[in-house]
């Protein structure tokens, strides 16, 4: 009956109302709704844009290479234990020693930053910080104050905002102001927080909750005059392939933020390419800045390998092996590869019958190996004749023949001879290069002959 009094009584409060259209109840003294207050007209203007000169126009300013932007937020999306932390360690020393450690510059010099890690402790962050800096070879004075490390395990709680299904959404204001006049006292640059769930208590997957979070933080950027960057899990839907979209929880904090780098290991596609061993695959790991608005999109991954450096704080060993960040480059298929050594490769397999498949006798590959000094049986040897091969074919100086096999009385994949190369200069093949237009290496075709 708790419902239909509660329609009675709001019927109540609505004139000409007859009761007796509900139901044969009585008709009770309900809550009376109070008709909305009167709203003044609100006065909306038009800003007309004046005109200014672009020269005079501030530049944008960039705290580290062109990710991390003074005044913005920034997101580091990836899988569990992909790297995030040992990544954001070494930019961190990056931009408080002014060095290019990963592949980054650090505009302008050194750097103040702030770590603020809500999952380990200052004992386990200290172990990774000074295993960097041991690989570096930075030492105290490197630092020189510029350095800021706190962990909520050990009492630097940080909690930016709570809801609860009475109160909703509170922003912890008395934080806010506080954490803006910190920064700005220690003149920080860069504030890292780590993870940036942990830096809430409201729910992850409300668009509006999470906006209201993250621009928040945008504001104490702004306010401060510096750049912040929090680290974000994907969700397990995205666990295969990290991406912007694949970040755990609502879209909005993605949104909120001018660059999301991700981070992905290595798969075992990427493994086979490269020639890296399967137990040395998880390494490795790429970086991509999936959603840069604020500069142009690169168009490859930045790729890092994980070494192993000992603290030496064991009493009858090396103590400690921490994983250190360095930056690591693909190995380039065409390195030193020239045009003659096409043409000596298209040679040897225009007097023979040589088969495409790798596991097929005599393997097209076999051509590419004796060319090159290469081993079909060494697997990094092996990954790298096959994306040879593969981008020859590609570019048509190979080519795919299906023909009969004399000795299988079966159809099988043959390569022939293709193209014959256009330029004879031997120059180094760019892995990063736009294929758009190509030489029969795989090169991009000059504008003029070489």
């Amino acid at each position: 009956m708790r419902d239909t009094d509660d329609i009675n009584g709001y019927l109540d409060s609505v004139p000409d109302h007859d009761a007796s259209q509900i139901g044969s109840a009585p008709k009770p003294v309900g809550r009376r709704f109070p008709s909305p207050p009167e709203q003044e007209p609100g006065q909306v203007a038009a800003t007309p844009y004046e005109w200014c000169d672009p020269t005079k126009i501030k530049p944008r300013e960039w705290v580290y290479g062109r990710s991390i932007q003074r005044g913005h937020l920034r997101a580091v999306v990836a899988q569990g234990a992909a790297g995030k932390t040992i990544l954001s360690v070494g930019e961190a020393l990056a931009m408080v020693t002014g060095r290019n450690l990963l592949g980054q510059e650090v505009p302008d010099g050194p750097k103040r930053v702030w770590l603020w890690n809500l999952e380990d402790d200052r004992e386990e962050l200290s172990r990774i910080i000074q295993a960097a800096c041991k690989h570096w070879d930075i030492g105290p004075r490197d630092l020189d104050g510029r350095l800021f490390v706190d962990s909520a395990l050990d009492g630097a709680i940080l909690k930016l905002a709570t809801s609860t299904p009475v109160a909703g959404l509170v922003i912890n204001r008395p934080l806010v102001t506080a954490l803006t006049d910190e920064m700005k006292a220690r003149k920080i640059d860069y504030l890292h927080v780590d993870p940036f769930v942990s830096s809430h208590a409201a729910n992850e997957s409300d668009n509006m909750e999470i906006d209201a979070i993250a621009k928040e933080w945008a504001l104490v950027a702004k306010n401060a005059k510096a750049a912040i960057g929090v680290a974000h899990h994907v969700s397990k839907a995205g666990a295969a392939e990290a991406t912007a979209l694949s970040a755990r929880g609502a879209v909005a904090l993605v949104n909120a933020c001018r660059s999301v780098l991700t981070l992905n290991r290595m798969s075992e596609d990427e493994a086979k390419r490269y020639g890296i061993e399967e137990d040395r695959r998880r390494r490795y790991f790429r970086t991509y800045d999936d959603k840069n608005n604020r500069a142009p999109p690169s168009d490859a991954s930045d790729w890092f390998q994980m070494v192993s450096v000992w603290l030496g704080n064991g009493t009858d060993n090396d103590g400690d092996s921490m994983g250190v960040v360095t930056p690591w480059t693909p190995p380039d298929a065409f390195d030193g590869v020239t045009t003659d050594d096409l043409r000596r490769v298209q040679a040897l397999i225009a007097g023979g019958e040589y088969k495409e498949h790798p596991q097929s006798k005599p393997w097209a590959g076999g051509a590419v190996a004796d060319v090159l000094g290469l081993s079909v049986d060494q697997k990094q040897d092996r990954a790298r004749i096959g994306n040879i091969l593969k981008t020859w074919v590609e570019n048509g100086a190979l080519k795919r023949v299906q023909r009969r096999d004399p000795d299988r009385r079966e159809d099988r994949w043959y390569i022939e001879v293709g193209e014959p190369p256009l330029w004879s200069a031997p120059v180094k093949l760019s892995g990063r290069a736009d294929r758009g237009s190509q030489d029969a290496l795989g090169r991009p075709a000059p504008t003029a002959p070489l």
